[in-house]
């Protein structure tokens, strides 16, 4: 088989794999054994294909790689529905105690909790909602 073919090979191996990594550095060597394959097929001899193939896979890399990766855009985590109270400040309606009281948070009334169950939370203070437990919002006051 000629040398060619089996980097050809390679490079088909890496560019698959670099499909379910997504870590650019595996598609960045496929990519220098597509260009080792085009010095095999022009018939130069083993050693200079391999010089080829560290060179150009050492400078993507070592220089295509960080410029790649700094421009991919990660999506920021959002949280949803009763996850994305948690951490928010809460207007306290009617007091709340460790069985029971009332919150609103972001426009809506809630049911409440103290998430410490020996305090009492006067109406009108600002708490912070700390987890929600079903349709409950345990709160804490804030400092």
């Amino acid at each position: 088989m000629d040398e060619w073919i089996i980097w050809i090979i390679l490079a088909v191996v890496l560019g698959v794999a670099e499909i379910f990594t997504v870590t650019m550095a595996l598609g960045l060597l496929g990519a220098a054994a597509l260009l080792t394959a085009a010095t095999a097929a022009i018939g130069l001899p083993v050693p200079f294909q391999l010089l080829v193939f560290i060179l150009s896979s050492a400078a993507g890399l070592v220089l295509i790689r960080p410029i790649a990766m700094r421009n991919v855009r990660q999506p920021q985590l959002q949280r949803f529905g009763v996850e994305a109270l948690v951490g928010k400040p809460a207007y306290v309606v009617t007091e709340v105690t460790g069985r029971e009281g009332r919150v609103r948070i972001g426009g809506e009334e809630w049911s409440a909790r103290a998430y410490d169950e020996t305090l009492v939370i006067p109406a009108g203070a600002t708490v912070d909602v700390i987890e929600i437990e079903g349709a409950t919002a345990l709160v804490y006051p804030r400092e």
